[in-house]
């Protein structure tokens, strides 16, 4: 009897991991168009110069292990890893930090496993994490946005142009101007220990009404291209839906009003930080996390756990990269557990039910 040669799903059709990855990046348009206005041209730079590092990264690799280039980079997974990461990364991220954090997401997240698909940890935040603990300094500099800017010097346009922009990234040793510079608003919750939350609120009109000026804006374009993710069928909504039932039901459990110790209401830690890119566009990742209905929803739940408990009691303000690459590590057990009965068994460890 002849067989059916049946390819693997993520090469159904016309190039289905190329299809996705499309619809991956159209997603990103309006996070990138936001962050755009409010810090301004440095997030473009840092797009285009990590696209072109991974491509770089990706051909040299590929072309070692000798396999096709052409093949292998028209799939669009290369172009996703970078813009995810250009898109956590700091606008004005001098250009070595970005080459060093994609070149890392490649090669070792990537690439050293097999390439797509044999990866057990997201790419784009294993690069994030590598970059974060090497230079703390580097990637915590975030210039104020746009309307802070404005408030603070008078500025009506604030933001740097295209040219001073491209300069800021490639002249090394060029830092933020220190007036542009300024904790954010999970930085300052964390060390606050003084003020209640309404003094600290308006002791830092930067932090705007929930999450940080403009994050919250940020956070609602990254939902906003979820969303559309979810209507197109590119992703279900059981791990974004798990991680962000785990960070609320954590920040409602532990949120002791606004006193001076207090960690944050549920709606400070959904708009905040990089809530919504983790729950739409990292915790959805097919490869690094559960593939099993019940276990993408577990997979995201403790990826929500993990962000509150980290951001809370943890060293660094915000958790999802190291959150993400935590959950990657349980994955496999999760899947195990989770396995969804085959037809004509009781549960996936028994023998088949033959109805006594």
């Amino acid at each position: 009897m002849a067989l059916l040669r049946i390819t693997s799903p993520h090469a159904h059709g016309r190039n289905r991991t190329q299809t996705v990855m499309l619809h991956v990046l159209i997603a990103t348009l309006p996070a990138v168009c936001v962050l755009t206005w409010l810090f301004g041209w440095g997030t473009v730079i840092n797009l285009i110069w990590a696209s072109a590092l991974a491509l770089g990264f990706e051909a040299a690799i590929l072309a070692l292990r000798g396999r096709s280039l052409a093949f292998f980079l028209q799939d669009g997974s290369a172009l996703v890893t970078a813009v995810l990461l250009a898109l956590a990364l700091p606008p004005f991220a001098p250009w070595w930090l970005t080459l060093i954090a994609v070149g890392f997401a490649i090669v070792f997240g990537k690439q050293l496993y097999g390439g797509l698909g044999q990866n057990p940890f997201n790419p784009a935040m294993l690069g994030y994490v590598v970059a974060l603990i090497s230079f703390p300094a580097a990637m915590t500099s975030w210039p104020a946005v746009r309307e802070m800017a404005a408030m603070t010097q008078g500025a009506v346009q604030p933001t740097l142009g295209l040219v001073d922009a491209f300069i800021r990234i490639f002249a090394a040793g060029q830092g933020l101007p220190d007036a542009w510079a300024h904790a954010t608003a999970l930085d300052t919750l964390k060390i606050n220990n003084s003020l209640t939350i309404s003094e600290l609120w308006a002791t830092h009109p930067e932090f705007g009404w929930l999450g940080g000026r403009g994050v919250e804006a940020v956070n609602l374009a990254f939902l906003a291209g979820g969303l559309y993710l979810w209507a197109r069928h590119i992703i279900s909504w059981h791990a974004p839906g798990g991680m962000l039932l785990g960070l609320a039901l954590m920040s409602l459990l532990f949120w002791n009003g606004g006193g001076s110790d207090s960690n944050g209401s549920p709606l400070f830690h959904l708009l905040t930080g990089a809530t919504m890119l983790g729950a739409f566009f990292i915790v959805t990742d097919p490869v690094s996390g559960a593939t099993s209905i019940k276990g993408r929803f577990i997979f995201g739940l403790g990826v929500g756990v993990l962000v509150y408990t980290i951001r809370t009691w943890g060293g660094y303000p915000d958790g999802v990269a190291f959150a993400v690459l935590l959950m990657n590590l349980a994955a496999p057990t999760i899947d195990y557990y989770t396995r969804p009965r085959t037809y004509g068994h009781s549960s996936p460890s028994r023998g088949p039910n033959l109805g006594n």
